[in-house]
């Protein structure tokens, strides 16, 4: 990279600037478009069945959701490392209108095949969201002031997941299935105005060589991930040549991506930011287990509940609530606690025993179990998720500079998108083990299995499903047990706070714009990791820097 480029990428390494005042009404844009992102993914699922319907196409369902959230993860470290090297502000912005173009799309699909290749489009602009507003946070709020607004974002979470369903069942049955992503257009005009007017971030472009390689590479493992955790066990066995192949394109794929890394000069995900502290390898650990949590709870709990239990399919947006209210609830207060106070391993450490006890109390269901009982083991689930999921972005979050905060952060993302894609598969696998053998020739896997079976019939499937999602928790508990293990490993590095950088971030070059000055002497760091030497910056420079 030419001397230009490095100097003026070494702006961005600065730490956070003074959190501005207006910083809750950029952040309610910033969650605007999550939402947006969130929901409909939800809202289609629910109209999926309406879909079907009008276009056909039933055999190629499954890749109404496997194209979009595949191209999903794709592009979410793509977005992430642009942001870092042309400005977050418009690359999120940019996100944002594809998503709008992709959703506009969508809705004039005529057969299957526009429908999916329209959800590509829409996936683009899913990962640029996704990335772009965990670094926009991480950006705009330093770690120790983090804490006062994850209640936000828990509940942009908890929006998405609960009313999604509930959007989605009221357009398709009050509207044409259509509006199920005609809805996107005002919200997603509002969330492209509103922050275009109140993100105020100076458009900056760095002239550096883009790592086409590592995306080249780092796109063709993923996808190999993502369709091994798709097709096993359902389209392919586990063991069939074509998921051994996926399994070695993307073990081959990774192992040259990471070569690539070490020799390009501005790598797509920056290996500093996984061997620089260990905080972020254990981070990303604790948010894959979140990621596998959210999805296969979300997914099968609901099942459950409607087969099992009875419960009303038309509310199943309302069944997660009693996991769903605790995690907006635990996050807001840990999140307060840990911005009086400073501290937060003792969080995600006791989120993981939360996951761990609930999902194993969730294992231990059978078809007498109440819903009452229940809800009682979702609530602890939702404690243990409150605790885990946010604090592990601010651990992360912490353990980088802002130079490479958007590849960091953007690679949360890429975790959870991933936990969830590969717990979904093997859960999915699980459940269509012990419930096929119960089932007529052809029969369905849903709530609508039991119209038309007899009274031994019906008892052996409702058997089958309580031990298929028996399975499920029981793995998912293991692997919580796992991400426990992590956590006790995390080392309390003190929390950044806003203000001048902090001597772990100051650049090791000066600003293209600033002459060089002389260093000045900084108060000695207590961990091994951070210098006693920073560079001097000015309140203006931090704030270009942190929200860049």
């Amino acid at each position: 990279m030419s001397t230009a480029a490095s100097l003026s990428s070494a702006g961005p390494t600065a730490g956070p600037a003074t959190v501005p005042k207006n910083v809750r009404w950029v952040l309610l844009g910033v969650m605007l478009a999550m939402l947006l992102s969130m929901l409909d993914n939800m809202v289609v699922s629910t109209a999926m069945p309406t879909i079907v319907g009008d276009l056909g196409g039933l055999e190629h369902i499954s890749w109404v959701v496997t194209a979009y959230t595949l191209v999903t993860a794709v592009t979410t470290p793509v977005w992430g490392k642009f942001g870092d090297l042309f400005g977050r502000k418009s690359m999120y912005l940019a996100s944002i209108a594809v998503f709008i173009v992709g959703s506009a799309l969508c809705g004039t699909s005529g057969s299957m095949g526009e429908l999916i290749a329209y959800r590509v489009v829409q996936g683009i602009g899913a990962g640029g969201i996704g990335a772009g507003a965990f670094a926009l946070i991480g950006a705009l709020v330093p770690p120790r002031e983090r804490g006062k607004y994850q209640g936000m974002t828990a509940s942009v979470m908890a929006i998405g997941t609960i009313g999604g369903p509930l959007l989605g069942g009221f357009v398709t049955g009050h509207f044409d299935w259509r509006w199920a992503f005609y809805i996107n257009l005002p919200l997603g005009l509002l969330a492209l105005v509103w922050l275009w007017r109140k993100l105020q971030v100076p458009a900056k472009r760095i002239q550096a060589k883009i790592d086409w390689a590592g995306i080249g590479l780092l796109t063709l493992s993923i996808t190999a991930i993502v369709l091994a955790a798709t097709w096993a066990g359902s389209t392919y066995a586990w063991g069939s040549w074509q998921i051994l192949s996926l399994g070695a394109a993307a073990i081959v794929g990774l192992a040259l991506f990471v070569q690539v890394e070490k020799r390009v000069s501005e790598p797509l995900l920056p290996l500093s930011v996984f061997t620089g502290h260990r905080n972020y390898p254990l981070a990303m650990v604790l948010v894959l287990a979140a990621g596998v949590v959210m999805f296969g709870a979300g997914l099968y709990l609901p099942l459950f509940q409607q087969t099992v239990q009875g419960a009303s399919a038309t509310n199943s947006g309302l069944l997660m609530l009693p996991m769903m209210i605790p995690v907006v609830i635990v996050s807001t207060v840990a999140g307060k606690i840990m911005s009086a106070t400073g501290k937060y391993k003792m969080f995600p450490v006791a989120g993981t025993l939360f996951l761990t006890a609930g999902l194993g109390l969730l294992a231990t269901m059978d078809t007498h179990t109440s819903s009452l009982l229940t809800s009682l083991y979702m609530v602890l689930v939702g404690i243990g998720l409150g605790f885990t999921l946010q604090m592990a972005g601010t651990i992360a979050q912490n353990s980088v500079s802002m130079r490479d905060m958007g590849a960091a952060m953007s690679s949360v993302n890429l975790f959870r998108t991933l936990g969830g894609s590969l717990g979904v598969a093997v859960f999915g696998s699980l459940f269509t083990r012990a419930v096929q053998p119960a089932l007529p020739a052809g029969g369905d896997t849903g709530p609508n299995a039991l119209r038309g079976l007899s009274a031994g019939a019906e008892d052996a499937y409702l058997t089958a499903v309580t031990g298929g999602t028996s399975h499920i928790f029981l793995t998912a508990a293991i692997v919580c047990a796992l991400a426990f293990v992590a956590a006790l490993f995390v080392i309390e590095v003190p929390l950044k706070k806003a203000g001048p950088p902090t001597p772990a971030e100051a650049p090791a070059q000066t600003t293209a714009e600033t002459p060089a000055k002389a260093t000045a002497d900084t108060p000695a760091q207590t961990t091994a990791e951070i210098p006693a030497k920073a560079t001097p910056e000015t309140p203006a420079k931090a704030a270009v820097a942190s929200a860049e």
